[in-house]
């Protein structure tokens, strides 16, 4: 009896302990938890925080106006006297250059998202979608040497032009683009349920018909959000476009002609100013102005986003 309530005392024991750990360890992870996630808020706070103080110096301390900096094309900032900080040249490259890449890659990663899902998905998943990931991968730096020694000299030779153009630029990043949005689009037409496919079959649509009237308007919502985080990317890369863009300050209104855009002229000129002057303020500016572009992106595959919810 002695040796059964020994035992019984020594199970309570061993099981209070065994509590007491699982307890601790809960709490410890999910202290740590905690502080990663008050740690990630507060970091992005203070980013924003600091971006929009620097940003907002060029309208608050040199009295530029929100128009003048947004609509002018005049960009001397080095001037002593009646030095001009418009910015609308570099807005123009960034918005051209990135729908050119938009029209060109868009196409050609839906219909390889497509082949992947519908038309031969034992070869998407061995071989494609490896090699998709591969593209992820690979730094924007080599997409740029690469063009940089492909791609400049070909356009330059069959095309016409110096090579270093708006085409250029749009190319590299059509090139770098077309992953993101390749993988978002195969994701949701894979997810799309299976019923939608076969209804469409029983009722005697072929399968060209299937995919063209059931399956891509159904998955719009989650390839526009692909289609968006690739428009994203393209507007935030610097170092690929401006090693093929020709860094000429001047509209893009030619394909063949060089340009430059808003990351170009933020990688080329932030080193060579002096911090608070005029010129630094002008390119902190453009820095809030990315920022913002890239709020509106992220509330626009949120919202994307809810609508495919919404649809399934």
């Amino acid at each position: 009896m002695e040796k059964l309530l020994a035992l019984r005392m020594g199970g309570r024991m061993r099981a209070h302990r065994f509590n007491w750990r699982n307890i601790r360890n809960e709490l410890l992870g999910r202290s740590m938890v905690t502080a990663c996630g008050l740690l990630i808020i507060v970091l992005t706070l203070f980013l924003v925080l600091f971006i929009t103080s620097q940003g907002i110096a060029l309208f608050r301390d040199n009295g530029v106006s929100l128009t003048e900096f947004l609509l002018s094309t005049s960009w001397h900032p080095d001037r002593i006297d009646n030095p001009q900080v418009g910015a609308a040249v570099f807005i123009v490259g960034s918005i051209v250059i990135s729908l050119l890449a938009l029209l060109i890659s868009t196409p050609i990663s839906v219909a390889l998202a497509i082949f992947m899902t519908e038309i031969s998905p034992g070869l998407g998943q061995r071989f494609l979608q490896p090699a998709i990931e591969i593209f992820v991968g690979i730094p924007s730096v080599v997409y740029g040497w690469m063009g940089l020694s492909v791609l400049v000299p070909f356009i330059k030779n069959y095309i016409g032009g110096m090579g270093f153009s708006v085409l250029a630029g749009g190319l590299v990043l059509a090139l770098m683009i077309f992953p993101t949005i390749a993988s978002i689009a195969a994701d949701t037409l894979r997810s799309l349920p299976g019923h939608y496919k076969e209804a469409s079959l029983g009722l005697g649509a072929t399968r060209w018909q299937t995919i063209r009237l059931i399956l891509l308007p159904s998955a719009v919502p989650g390839i526009l959000t692909g289609v968006v985080l690739g428009l994203a990317r393209a507007f935030g890369e610097a170092l690929a476009v401006q090693m093929v863009i020709g860094n000429s300050v001047r509209i893009a209104d030619a394909l063949l002609k060089p340009t430059i855009n808003l990351t170009s002229i933020m990688t080329m000129d932030m080193g060579n100013t002096v911090m608070g002057t005029m010129w630094n303020n002008a390119l902190w500016s453009m820095a809030l102005l990315l920022l913002l572009i890239s709020f509106c992106f992220i509330l626009l595959i949120r919202r994307l986003g809810a609508k495919g919810a919404m649809v399934k």
